[in-house]
This record gives structure tokens, C-alpha cells and sequence, in this order.
């Protein structure tokens, strides 16, 4: 026997719809591209969501039709988020920070109809336009008065296209599994492969991420993304924060400390969420002016591992809490949240910070489990690590076109992490599986090094890689840049470990650079650093 429930699709368009009738004078706020600020609010954003899809269908855009954009965080980008998939077609955010000939694989590989652009990459765009196949024509994101010589062919103006139309537009209803959003892997390995998201697994995806213990969202609440929208869409923060009518800040390219810092002070702003790269700029910057944050209350990291020193350094220097967080473009991208339970209120400052060093704990709608290598489900004790599967209705169960097969394994999906899990089911990632130092047939966590390392006053960032040993198959090297100012020498660090790790975990040496390489997304490029380093030699082989 069915229920007698109404049979309403889940749509992305009904976010926006809801934010207009219920948080309509909520504003959303915008550092241009152009350097000022653009304010409006949710009603208005609506309004002119509703223009950008007629003029959309005006350009012949229909269902499934991939539209894509390259742009920071800003006003117009959030309208194409609801515009595009609010007609039943797909916007593909696409990284600029990618090369030019992965840029140009994406879009090829995506057959996108057309490419909503910043200013900023007007010219990157112009050099990869003869090999972008399928691309009728460029919106650049601007007004006329901003309005670039270019030469992209059927080049448009981004608010002369929408302020040709009225809003009198009714949103359609369709089928809530269709497609909504593309988004690619950042291809560490091979070609990036597609992630293709619907309507029915964003929204889902958005109610779990707004739970009080995931990123706990809150109407009185005023969010700043830093995590770019062109980034596992923003960790869900465009719809999330819609859903429940946070007051947004866009910062658009303004990533630096002091932009960012300024922001967060002037729009009182109480959450934000980002990479480890963004908030260490951001904590060095504060520390070096003598500042303080007077409404921020937390910060999300994700993206990679939060190094346990700069929790630290948010807390008891700032009273800021750190919420880590971990995901996949594969997972919406939202995993895990390092939020604590019931039974921590009465623990210690150190057995809490202890927790939530972790990567944190699911939400109802995302399962784990991890495995050894033959397969068989580890115990969930806290030492145990192994390869990580996920399985929910917010992952994908294959790649768009079927890149790379079948990517299941039993109906889980291999996220290519190492991981523990405790009994309460907090999660700690000690590796990628293919980053793992493995030595005389243990692993050594290359995490672990290299959050050691970073806690050291001197040390800006840290690598641990496995390089090549005739006895023991890999021994650990650490690849550490300096703060400006400090030194310290390969002893002294090595010294650092003693206490803190097994013996044999030792590294085996400590090589000084300038910078480390990282890829598209903020994340340690361990594959170019173990290019680099491919002939390294280590001092005791």
C-alpha cells in the first residue's frame, strides 16, 4: 500500500522561490571583480534569476543542455546557479585555475552550449576559443559600460542579455532525478571525469549540509564561501544557504588575508569555509597586524587535511572554532563534520580538540565503511585504517559518459582514501592510498609527518613523500618551505619528532624548498612533488 502524500519534485528552483517569500529582504553581498561592492537581496536575486532564464531560452537553451561558467564567487554566478538549472539545464562550473588544455578538455568533453565568463578570464578564454567545439557563444559578466574588446566569437553582455527580459516567468516542474549540475574531478591522474548531480540529490544533499551538526545554518547566520562556486559547487553553501536564508558575502577574486579579513569585519560575518591554504594566509595575516575577529565563530576547513596547529591557533588565539569537514566532488561534496556529541560537553579543552582534529562524523545520507586490501570491513576501534567506501543518495554511481567504468565496488564507492574509525563513528583520513609511505610492509601516514611538521614555529608548510629505499621498499623524506624570517635546520625539525612518533617513522631527511607544488583546488600536488624527487637519493641507501 502506497501513502497518500503529494508527489512534488524536489527542484532547485524552489529554493530560490522559498528564499524570495520567506528571507526576501536577506541580502546578498558581492565583491566585484571590479573592486566594489554590489549589494542586493534574495527577492532580487529571484527577479533577475527569472530574466536569466528567459533569456537562456532564448538562446535556444534547453533540457540537458550544458551551459558552463568560469567565475569567482559573486552575485551573477549565484543567478546562473539558479537560472541555468531552474529550465531543466545543467550549469558546468568550470575551474580556471586548471590548464588552458584541461579547460579545454572539460568543455569539449562537457559539449557545453555556451560560456558565462568574468572579465578576469577574457583572455584565457580568447586563446582557447578555437579549440572550444561546441560553443555557440560567450556572456561575459559585466555591464555595457565594462564591456571588453574581445574577439570571441558572438560575444555577449552579460546584464544587456538579462534586462532585455521581464521576470514574469514560472518556473517548470520536471522529473527531480534530472540533471542539474556537472562538475569535474580535478584529474590528478588522467583526463577529469565528470560528476553529474540532480535535482533530487542536491536538495537532499542541502538539507543534510544545513543540519545543526553538520555546517549548522542559521537565518541569523552571515556566510562568506570562500571555497570557490566553481568547486564542488561551493560545498553547497549557494543552495544551503538559500534553503534556510543566510545572509551571503561573495568575495569574488579577494582571497588574500586582508580582503578577506576586511569582509569579515564589515559585513559581520559569523561562518565562512574554505581550504587550509586560504585560513593559514589568513591567520599569519591577523597575527602580523594585531587584529581580532569580532563576529566570526567558525570556520569550516576542508579540501585537505587541517593541519592540528592552525586549529589550535584559531581557538585559543581567537576564540574561532574550527569545524573539519571532508568530501568529494564524487559526494556533493559533503562527507563528514568533525561536530561533537552529548557525551564530550564535560570532556577536557585537549580530549575535545582531540576529536575534532578528526575529519568528523556522517550525516544521515552518507554511509562508510573501510576495508583491507582483499576486501573484508574493518572494525570501527579507532586504529584500524584501511580504504574508505562510501555509499548515499548524494554519490555518484558512475562517471558522465561512463569515463573510467564501472567506479563501484559492491554498490560503495572507493574514495581513494585511508581511513580509521573510531566507535562513534568519527572519521580520520591518514592518506590518500596512493600517497601512503610504505615501509618493510607497514604504512607510514604522510598526514600525520606533516601535521608534526607544521606545528613547529618555523615551518610555513610540510610535505612528507615516500622515496625509493633498496631495503625497506620507501622511506619518508619531508619537503618543508619556511616561514618568512625563521629558520631552522634539518636537526633541529628531525629533533621536533623525537616522542611524538614510532621510531621507524622517523623521515630520513628534511629537504628546504621555496614553495610546494599544489593542484587546481588548493591541495598539495604530491604527484609533482614525487616527480621532482624522482631521483632523489637518500642519505642512508
Amino acid at each position: 500500500m502506497h501513502g497518500l502524500m503529494m508527489e512534488q519534485p524536489l527542484l532547485i528552483s524552489d529554493l530560490i522561490r522559498h528564499a524570495d517569500r520567506h528571507h526576501g529582504s536577506t541580502e546578498i553581498v558581492s565583491k566585484r571583480v571590479e573592486g566594489d561592492i554590489h549589494r542586493y537581496t534574495y527577492r532580487d536575486a529571484h527577479k533577475r534569476a527569472r530574466k536569466l532564464a528567459k533569456a537562456l531560452l532564448a538562446l535556444s537553451v534547453k533540457l540537458g543542455d550544458r551551459v558552463a561558467t568560469l567565475a569567482w564567487n559573486g552575485y551573477r554566478h549565484y543567478e546562473l546557479y539558479y537560472g541555468v538549472s531552474g529550465i531543466g539545464a545543467i550549469i558546468h562550473t568550470i575551474n580556471p585555475r586548471l590548464f588552458g588544455e584541461q579547460i579545454a578538455y572539460i568543455a569539449n568533453h562537457g559539449e557545453d552550449k555556451y560560456l558565462f565568463l568574468d572579465l578576469t578570464f577574457v583572455g584565457l578564454v580568447e586563446k582557447l576559443a578555437p579549440e572550444l567545439k561546441t560553443i555557440k557563444g560567450y556572456v561575459i559578466l559585466c555591464d555595457r559600460a565594462r564591456m571588453p574588446k574581445t574577439t570571441l566569437p558572438n560575444a555577449m553582455c552579460y546584464e544587456e542579455l538579462v534586462e532585455a527580459q521581464d521576470d514574469r516567468y514560472e518556473w517548470p516542474t520536471f522529473d527531480e532525478r534530472t540533471a542539474c549540475g556537472l562538475c569535474y574531478t580535478s584529474g590528478t591522474t588522467g583526463n577529469p571525469k565528470g560528476v553529474l548531480y540532480t535535482h533530487r540529490s542536491t536538495i537532499i544533499h542541502a538539507y543534510a549540509a544545513a543540519l545543526p551538526d553538520t555546517l549548522n545554518l542559521s537565518a541569523r547566520d552571515c556566510v562568506l564561501p570562500v571555497v570557490p562556486m566553481f568547486h564542488a559547487n561551493a560545498w553547497s553553501l549557494p543552495y544551503g544557504c538559500t534553503m534556510i536564508g543566510v545572509k551571503m558575502v561573495f568575495p569574488g577574486p579577494h582571497l588574500d588575508g586582508k580582503s578577506v579579513h576586511e569582509l569579515f569585519e564589515t559585513e559581520h560575518v559569523s561562518m565562512s569555509a574554505g581550504v587550509p591554504t586560504v585560513w593559514l594566509a589568513l591567520l599569519n595575516f591577523v597575527k602580523e597586524n594585531k587584529l581580532k575577529f569580532s563576529t566570526l565563530k567558525t570556520l569550516v576547513i576542508g579540501g585537505s587535511a587541517a593541519p592540528p596547529a592552525m586549529i589550535r591557533g584559531f581557538r585559543n588565539e581567537f576564540g574561532v572554532n574550527v569545524l573539519h569537514a571532508w568530501g568529494m566532488t564524487e559526494m556533493s561534496p559533503l562527507g563528514t563534520a568533525g561536530t561533537l556529541k552529548a557525551k564530550h560537553a564535560d570532556a577536557s579543552q585537549e580530549d575535545k580538540f582531540t576529536v575534532q582534529a578528526r575529519q568528523g562524523r556522517a550525516p544521515f545520507g552518507v554511509d562508510m565503511r573501510i576495508v583491507d586490501t582483499q576486501g573484508r570491513e574493518l572494525p570501527w576501534d579507532g586504529k584500524a585504517f584501511g580504504d574508505l567506501h562510501v555509499r548515499g543518495p548524494w554519490i555518484t554511481s558512475s562517471y558522465f559518459k561512463g569515463e573510467g567504468g564501472d567506479p563501484l565496488k559492491g554498490g560503495w564507492f572507493p574514495t581513494g582514501d585511508v581511513a580509521n574509525i573510531d566507535a562513534d563513528g568519527y572519521m580520520q583520513i591518514t592518506d590518500r592510498s596512493k600517497d601512503v609511505i610504505k615501509s618493510g610492509g607497514e604504512w607510514i601516514s604522510s598526514i600525520d609527518l606533516e601535521n608534526i611538521a607544521v606545528a613547529h614555529p618555523a615551518v610555513a608548510e610540510a610535505a612528507a613523500i615516500g622515496i625509493v629505499h633498496p631495503k625497506w621498499d620507501e622511506r619518508p623524506i619531508l619537503v618543508v618551505v619556511k616561514k618568512a624570517g625563521a629558520e631552522v635546520s634539518r636537526e633541529e625539525l628531525l629533533k621536533f619528532y623525537e616522542g611524538k612518533i614510532a621510531k621507524w617513522w622517523m623521515p630520513e631527511d628534511v629537504v628546504f624548498v621555496n614553495e610546494l607544488p599544489h593542484t587546481a583546488t588548493g591541495k598539495l600536488s604530491k604527484l609533482n612533488l614525487r616527480q621532482q624527487f624522482q631521483s632523489y637519493k637518500l642519505p642512508s641507501a
